[in-house]
């Protein structure tokens, strides 16, 4: 194949593959896009696969220019969840899939887009005619030509951001706008990183389960499995982790039953989760677990302090780092923003900036109106020795670590006050509900007071908040959230709640490749149910029914 007029004069270069089978042709662009001087800067390669689990997956690459998407899907519903623009279509065994999927096709395709096809019927090649495909003669190769107007072109936008906030969320964001080329400032009120919700000794990496396989549970899935791959590929930066696996215990009677109808209607592999009954859970825990238990073997802990160090280690040169800032405001000016700290001095300058300070954007001004309350959560350290020496994260409506460094972490209480100190009945609610879980009345007791209180960002919808902010001040109808009025290049990575080691990769991931006008990791619904405007959107649409 003559890779450079496939090519074109194109920078970045999307691919879509309806098979990708054993991966081989996969393999054959990417070796294509290596060893051509000629290429495109970034390639992206989106195919249908045949994997256990359902939904969207992106899957880190040796190269930073290089994605790859595994979508697991009929492919017309995986094309209508597909936010890209398509440059190439390999249309191989997609016979059966009958001819809904070429109206999306054509929404989808480039002008000028190569499509590539084997097997297809009469009806789906009309189909494809229709949707603006020209078949060539006697092939089934075809160039999309559809007259519809074409959008024209954003003026391209200067690669520099300043990003807010040094913990999981601001690091990830640094590390994934770094590693398309972005400068990128890094500002943060205290003189280190992680100093705050991402300052724990230990953070839980798992996944969630419903009956229904719901939004939240998609996103955790498509973000456990990114953040696991991601982790891994920067771990040699230093990471202090464990993927030691969690056993997540069932509440009650009742509870196990749920778990078992999820068990049996969604059939996980057991690598990504399994369901114990309590003889299993009882052997593997040491202890009674009468109800059973979920096993998440690739779960576990890591320190958020030393990701957050690896990830801003990644960046290289091209980052700046501005720590001890204090408090900082931003101003407009011209096309770009400016972080101004309390001296009046311009600490950065750029034509985007990433509010990736938790709890600290309710009181920036550009985040007024976002329904963000900042939730306590104080953890308790135990000595080593004062638990037991489980081989793996043990959780329910708490949870308890392996030691790391000498203590072992358990908690974390939900409080609804902004007391900063660790207190005594914070740690009584966290080691009674461990020793209940663990049947050991006498668990910690006499332990002292050691531990750690930090406060998250939570959203009432338990989802983070990914993506351009919106403006509450603008007038005018709302009945999309891309009606919504946003500030101009104004983004938000906020929301984590305690789930930050877990969602901080993909959601930066997401940011990202929105930022670079790339296809995008996730489901459009997945996508639109993280969007910062959500909440506006919805109290817009309550104020007209009322």
């Amino acid at each position: 194949m003559n890779w450079q007029s496939v090519w074109g004069e194109r920078t970045h270069f999307v691919m879509f593959d309806a098979a990708y089978g054993d991966g081989a042709a996969f393999q054959e662009t990417l070796h294509a896009w290596r060893n051509d001087p000629q290429r495109p800067a970034r390639l992206h390669y989106i195919a249908l696969a045949g994997d256990a689990l359902p939904g969207y997956r992106r899957v880190p690459q040796v190269e930073d220019a290089v994605t790859l998407d595994l979508l697991t899907a009929p492919l017309d519903a995986a094309l209508e969840q597909l936010t890209a623009r398509l440059d190439a279509i390999r249309l191989h065994h997609a016979g059966d899939a009958g001819t809904r999927f070429a109206h999306a096709l054509g929404k989808l395709a480039a002008p000028g887009a190569l499509l590539d096809a084997e097997g297809l019927s009469h009806a789906q090649m009309a189909t494809l005619a229709r949707a603006g495909f020209a078949w060539e003669a006697g092939a089934q190769r075809a160039v999309y030509a559809s007259r519809r107007p074409q959008p024209e072109a954003a003026a391209p936008r200067a690669r520099y951001a300043i990003v807010i906030g040094a913990g999981l969320a601001g690091a990830a964001a640094c590390e994934r706008l770094c590693a398309r080329g972005w400068k990128v400032t890094l500002i943060e009120r205290h003189a280190q990183p992680a100093r705050e919700a991402s300052g724990n000794r230990a953070g839980i990496t798992m996944p969630l389960l419903s009956k229904d396989d719901n939004l939240m549970t998609r996103l955790s899935r498509a973000a456990f499995l990114y953040a696991q791959a991601y982790f891994e590929r920067i771990g040699e930066n230093g990471i202090d982790s464990d993927r030691c696996g969690v056993l997540q215990l069932a509440r009650d009677g009742a509870h196990a039953e749920v778990q078992r109808a999820i068990a049996a209607a969604l059939a996980y592999p057991p690598d990504f989760a399994e369901w114990l009954e309590a003889p299993a859970a009882s052997g593997l825990l040491g202890a009674p677990a009468p109800d059973g238990a979920w096993l998440f073997r690739q779960g576990g802990w890591i320190r958020p302090a030393s990701a957050c160090g690896a990830m801003l280690t990644a960046c290289g040169e091209a980052l700046v780092r501005r720590f001890g800032a204090g408090s900082v405001s931003l101003e407009k000016r011209g096309a770009d923003w400016c972080a101004v700290d309390a001296a009046g001095a311009v600490l950065a300058q750029a034509p985007v900036v990433v509010l990736a300070n938790g709890t600290g954007a309710a009181d920036m001004p550009l985040a007024a109106g976002l329904p963000l309350s900042a939730v306590r959560g104080q953890v308790t350290h135990l000595a080593e020795g004062a638990a037991p020496a489980l081989p793996f994260v043990l959780c329910r409506e708490a949870y308890l670590t392996p030691a790391v460094g000498g203590l072992h972490s358990l908690g974390a209480s939900y409080d609804d006050d902004a007391d900063p100190d660790l207190r005594q009945s914070s740690q009584d609610q966290n080691l009674a509900r461990i020793r209940t879980m663990l049947g050991d009345p006498a668990l910690g007791r006499d332990a002292p007071l050691l531990g750690r209180v930090g406060f998250r960002c939570v959203a009432p919808d338990r989802m983070p908040l990914v993506g351009a902010l919106p403006d509450p001040e603008a007038a005018g109808r709302i009945e999309r959230l891309r009606d919504v009025p946003r500030h101009q290049g104004v983004y938000g990575l906020l929301g984590y709640a305690s789930r930050g080691l877990t969602w901080a990769p993909l959601a930066a991931e997401l940011l990202a490749a929105q930022l670079n006008g790339e296809p995008l990791p996730l489901e459009a619904d997945l996508v639109a149910a993280l969007d910062p405007a959500r909440f506006l959107l919805r109290e817009r649409r309550r104020g007209e029914v009322g």
